[in-house]
C-alpha cells in the first residue's frame, strides 16, 4: 500500500516503541538500539542538572546501571503524527526501581519509523 493509513503508521510506532521498552525492561540497550537513530539525543534532569547528549548515553546506563526488571510496565500515553514526524508519551513503572515519563520524537527515514530524540522526567519515590 503506497500510502499507510494512521492505523497502520500508528501500530509500526507502537512497534518502535515496544522496542525501547523491551530493552529496558530487561537491561540489554541492544534490544533499543534499532528504535533509534544512530545521531538520536536524549536530555533529562539529574535534580537541577540538565544531564543528556548523544544516545550512546543511554545505553550506557541501561546497560551499565539498570537491572533486569520482569516487573517494570509501560503505558504509550499518546501518539501524534503528522506525515513523516510523530511525538510519542511513554510512562513506565518499576524500571530498576524507577518511574519515568519519557516524550520522544520520531521521523519516518525510508519509510521506517525512528526516534531521533528522547526527553524525559524521573519521578520521586512516593
Amino acid at each position: 500500500m503506497s500510502n499507510p493509513t494512521y492505523v497502520q503508521e500508528y501500530n509500526a510506532i507502537v512497534a518502535v516503541l515496544s522496542k525501547y521498552n523491551e530493552g529496558g525492561a530487561k537491561a540489554d540497550s541492544a534490544l533499543m538500539k534499532p528504535a533509534f537513530n544512530e545521531q538520536a539525543t536524549i536530555f533529562g534532569l539529574d535534580g537541577s542538572n540538565l544531564v543528556g547528549g548523544p544516545i550512546q548515553n543511554l545505553y550506557d546506563v541501561i546497560d551499565n546501571a539498570f537491572r533486569p526488571s520482569p516487573e517494570a510496565t509501560a503505558a504509550i500515553v499518546r501518539i501524534d503524527i503528522v506525515g513523516t514526524a510523530a511525538s510519542a508519551r511513554v510512562d513506565t513503572d518499576n524500571i530498576s526501581g524507577f518511574r519515568f515519563t519519557d516524550f520522544f520524537n520520531l521521523l519516518k527515514v525510508d519509510g521506517e519509523w525512528m526516534i531521533v530524540s528522547k526527553i524525559y522526567h524521573t519521578h520521586t519515590s512516593d
